[in-house]
């Protein structure tokens, strides 16, 4: 279906790199069957019913294995982690299991992994999958949550990950 509208893919993804975002790991899967990937496109969607969405090139090796499995693990990133940022978007050759090297894991409710001193995790069980062209959106009701406090998340924004800079001026709402 088109719009008529000409974008290329190109100038669009250089339009989202202007879009700062959270850094997350998904994690999915079990024992050596386990993987995951690296996301900046999480979001809540309901606090009625407590739900994220987050988003999945369906090419992914993930996929599948999120389908037969139908949990995830929501790990942000605190501004310590971006080791292991990097390790689940594959880099230095990381695949499936050994993604999870170099970090201690625990579970809680859907045996999902869960990254110890993630900034917060959401233990989500896979409620819908909606396919829109390469990706499936994925949306997910929390299970479970567990939060760390007094520390800064880990930020992807411009190609490259960052950090929060010390807050010096406040805004305040009238």
């Amino acid at each position: 279906m088109t719009n008529g509208y000409s974008i290329d893919q190109e100038s669009f993804k250089l339009s989202m790199r202007h879009l700062a975002g959270a850094v997350s790991v998904i994690t999915v899967g079990d024992g050596e069957e386990r993987t995951g990937f690296t996301a900046t496109s999480v979001s809540s969607l309901s606090a009625d019913v407590p739900s994220v969405i987050v988003s999945l090139n369906r090419a992914s090796s993930s996929w599948s294995i999120l389908e037969r499995h139908r949990c995830f693990c929501v790990n942000v990133l605190a501004d310590d982690q971006q080791h292991i940022a990097r390790s689940f978007a594959g880099l230095g050759g990381r695949r499936g299991a050994e993604r999870y090297r170099d970090a201690d894991w625990y579970h809680l409710k859907t045996g999902a992994a869960v990254l110890e001193n993630a900034l917060t995790v959401l233990d989500c069980e896979l409620e819908k999958a909606i396919h829109h062209y390469s990706h499936v959106i994925l949306i997910g009701r929390v299970c479970a949550i567990d939060i760390r406090r007094h520390t800064s998340p880990l930020l992807y924004w411009d190609g490259g990950y960052r950090k929060l800079g010390a807050a010096t001026d406040l805004i305040h709402a009238n």
